[in-house]
């Protein structure tokens, strides 16, 4: 989808400066003993990639492929800023029973990884994993994006280049299996890492003669990272294609004329694409999309609540396309972003309910696991979205209503849940949007104005656009 930021982050190695005679000759030194002929400055690196780092949480049990639902960490997140604001939002995390937690090796807060081939600098990973582990989250890396020197740019510390169009560019295949060679690293560096999602969105892989997506080129590359992380454990959990399920308007040429709703139709490239690595794919243990519930205008069909509908029948699509394989949404947006990337249109009571409606449509879709692409802020108090106030402070880390909602979600509704039909009142039902277990009653009110609803024999009142809980009796 190509709307998120990154963050190379700060250079974590400086040399000091030096004094007296002699400094020019000796900076001349170091330089020369930090480059490799061809291959570009390697200081703050190490050849020591694999080395396990900290102390990895161990697994109680051999991974099951769902994880449940959490989070994504994005530019910033509460692994770094004032002390007292990020253990506030580690301690959110914690009494929660953890949530999990993805993190992409390179960019969204991650340093280069591997600046000269076979030197590596996981400083910011190692942080992130840190935070992970401490706020007893499940943690999750996806494998993008890739060193400048794998897709055509210079080797060498300092000369990554972070823009989009660079960061977003595939490996060329040439570099297929130097990538693998990465991931096969990363996963032996944090050991309790049991689940890792290859690439992001197809970024890169876009076949412009053809005017489709690269398919053929992606599923090589999953192909092989795939088996080499097998290699390093074979009960590692695998997954892909992480491919954005647009949808479009019927009447567009790219428009599936079988799989479409009130909500449009789907992308027939996307279709294709999908259908290709399923059917190529070396094995795959959960699979992974991404979308919106609106279609690539940015229309919300027919209108935000309902477009959420289009999450459900993707869902069930995927499903029956994979042969039931636990099916993960990597990111999930409903509400459309303006020219900045910004999120900031709605209301947080509006935002938080049009969510919990999708998460709803997620799950009676078949979906067992999801990451909410959480858009932290560095700085300020004003966090559209946000899980928790930016940590740049001592006040930070606070919870905001989009935890309250994720977090809850997460709990009442883990992998293996057993979902129950409850009653609705009929006026009630284009009212509300309803998830049940034998505990648990989730209501949300899609309406702009208060009601009374009739859900599972109560009546209640529900404020505009609540989102409200009931507990019930099992039964």
């Amino acid at each position: 989808m190509g709307r998120h930021g990154w963050n190379s982050g700060a250079l974590r190695w400086r040399l000091t400066a030096l004094l007296g005679v002699g400094v020019a000759a000796l900076a001349l030194v170091v330089t020369l003993l930090n480059t490799l002929p061809g291959g570009g400055g390697t200081e703050g690196t190490s050849r020591e990639g694999d080395k396990v780092h900290g102390t990895p949480a161990t697994p109680a049990k051999t991974p099951e492929p769902d994880v449940g639902w959490g989070f994504t960490h994005t530019q910033f997140s509460a692994d770094e800023g004032d002390g007292s604001a990020t253990e506030r939002a580690e301690g959110l995390l914690s009494k929660a029973g953890g949530l999990p937690q993805n993190q992409h090796i390179m960019g969204w807060g991650a340093d280069n990884p591997e600046p000269v081939k076979g030197r590596y600098d996981f400083e910011a990973m190692d942080r992130r994993i840190d935070f992970v582990r401490a706020s007893g989250g499940t943690p999750v890396i996806t494998l993008c994006c890739s060193p400048d020197w794998m897709k055509g740019g210079k080797s060498g510390v300092g000369n990554t280049n972070w823009s989009q169009a660079a960061l977003e560019t595939a490996p060329t295949p040439e570099h297929f299996q130097d990538f693998a060679d990465l991931a096969a690293t990363v996963a032996k560096r944090y050991p309790d890492v049991r689940h890792f999602i290859v690439w992001n969105e197809f970024k890169g892989f876009w076949n412009d003669a053809e005017a489709r997506w690269d398919y053929e080129g992606y599923t090589k590359l999953y192909n092989l990272v795939h088996k080499a992380l097998k290699k390093v454990d074979k009960d590692i959990m695998v997954g892909g294609p992480y491919l954005v399920m647009d949808s479009v308007d019927p009447r567009s040429p790219d428009a599936s004329t079988t799989f479409k709703g009130p909500w449009g139709a789907m992308d027939q490239r996307v279709l294709d694409a999908f259908a290709y690595w399923n059917k190529n794919k070396a094995g795959a243990d959960f699979v992974v999309v991404d979308g919106s519930s609106y279609t690539k205008d940015d229309e919300l069909l027919p209108d935000e609540f309902a477009a959420t509908d289009k999450l459900t029948a993707v869902g069930e699509w995927v499903r029956r396309q994979s042969g039931e394989l636990p099916l993960w949404w990597a990111e999930y947006y409903v509400e459309p972003a303006d020219g900045n990337d910004d999120r900031a249109g709605w209301s947080e009571t509006h935002r938080v309910a049009v969510q919990a409606a999708g998460m709803i449509a997620m799950v009676k879709g078949g979906a067992s696991s999801g990451f909410y692409w959480n858009p932290e802020k560095e700085k300020g108090t004003d966090c559209p979205g946000c899980l928790w106030t930016p940590t740049s402070t001592g006040s930070g880390g606070g919870k905001l209503p989009m935890y309250d909602l994720v977090s809850r979600f997460g709990t009442e509704f883990p992998p293996g849940t057993a979902y129950r039909t409850v009653s609705v009142a009929a006026d009630d039902v284009p009212n509300v949007r309803v998830l049940a277990t034998d505990r648990t009653v989730l209501v949300v009110n899609v309406l702009d104005r208060p009601i009374s609803a009739k859900v599972d024999g109560k009546r209640f009142e529900m404020r505009a656009y609540e989102v409200k809980w009931l507990n019930r009796q099992s039964g």
